[in-house]
């Protein structure tokens, strides 16, 4: 239970589908120098990291609901798996996704452990997301509502979680949500959905980097290796980026990164479309697609989608795009679908001309 509207709902739903429910909190992120606050079959139910005042929330929403609450301190392995791959990746030029981390490692892993400690039979969120069972697999669908399908940050999930894994408003639009939480009297019905890093403060994340480690400023250089200014440091830049350049005869783009010279490559918007991608660390939900096989790719959350043929070796896949796409950026996931099913994902190595 994050203190949002969401897990909060998904908490109701079940108790009213008849489940025995118990409220968990992950406490990953040591809020203590931002804020101050008040003292702080059967399905344990959760949410991402959050803030103190979200934290209360939800124990206020599980003393609403009755239902046993519990605060699960997992800053350590937060820590260590998820703060830690954001900065090394952006250390070596990629874009990371920690929300992708997060699921696959804090939520669906160590948390779905500490359910069954409890002798849960299944760990819920409040994702918008659906699973099916079809001639005995599982399979991972998109939410119904379409401006909330949060499948994209799912696709490491295998057969095993995902027949311990509910998600109760997979088929609801967050109006419904909404209006469900309002008439439940939940304190969270109108509550403002976060849109940040939760470990990034208002500073952004390129003065949280620079407080992890150094980086020198450098050389921005366009493709042919002439020297247009200078960067401030490569991690606080990833592909697509055209604010805070700072460069004259603009608009320039950054098109990618140099971690041995140090240098910021960047050039024109048309420089930005790539032909394709490759892909490392593949995860398939329910088996590889045929080889040759055109599937839709989403390269970040926010992107409809592209339609590409698929060339699968071992952990590692190609796509070339039905039509370029702009800002292939390597440490991003990339998310393959059939339709509404999610197939698989991984992360991008790299763009193809």
């Amino acid at each position: 239970m994050s203190g949002g509207v969401d897990s909060s709902t998904a908490a109701a739903l079940l108790m009213e589908q008849g489940f025995e429910v118990v409220g968990m909190t992950m406490q990953l992120w040591d809020y203590s120098d931002r804020e101050e606050g008040e003292e702080g079959d059967r399905a344990a139910t959760s949410g991402s990291c959050c803030s103190l005042e979200d934290l209360y929330d939800a124990r206020r929403v599980a003393a609403t609901l009755s239902i046993p609450f519990y605060v699960v301190n997992l800053e350590e392995v937060f820590t260590r798996e998820v703060v830690d791959y954001f900065v090394k990746s952006y250390l070596s030029g990629e874009t990371p996704n920690p929300c992708v981390k997060c699921n696959e490692i804090m939520k669906f892993d160590v948390l779905m452990r500490k359910a069954m400690e409890l002798e849960a039979d299944y760990l819920a969120t409040g994702h918008y997301a659906r699973i099916e069972e079809t001639d005995g697999a599982m399979r991972l669908l998109k939410g119904t509502d379409p401006t909330k399908d949060q499948s994209y940050f799912l696709f490491t999930m295998t057969q095993p979680q995902l027949r311990k894994t509910l998600f109760p408003l997979g088929s609801l639009t967050k109006e419904e949500v909404r209006e469900r939480a309002k008439g439940l009297g939940l304190r969270t019905a109108e509550k403002e959905e976060s849109q940040e890093i939760c470990f990034i403060d208002e500073e952004g994340y390129g003065e949280f980097l620079a407080g992890k480690a150094k980086m020198p400023p450098g050389e921005i250089v366009d493709t042919s290796g002439t020297v247009l200014g200078e960067h401030r440091g490569l991690y606080r830049y990833t592909v697509g980026q055209r604010k805070g350049l700072k460069l004259s005869n603009g608009p320039f783009y950054v098109l990618g990164m140099d971690m041995r010279k140090n240098s910021l490559i960047v050039g024109g918007e048309d420089e930005l479309y790539a032909g394709g991608l490759k892909a490392r660390d593949v995860n398939w939900i329910n088996g590889a697609p045929s080889a040759g096989e055109s599937v839709t790719v989403k390269i970040r959350y926010r992107h409809p989608g592209v339609e590409s043929v698929i060339s699968i070796d071992g952990d590692r896949v190609e796509l070339k795009f039905s039509t370029p796409e702009k800002a292939v950026a390597p440490g991003q996931a990339a998310v393959f679908y059939r339709g509404d099913e999610l197939l698989g994902g991984g992360w991008i190595e790299g763009a193809l001309e």
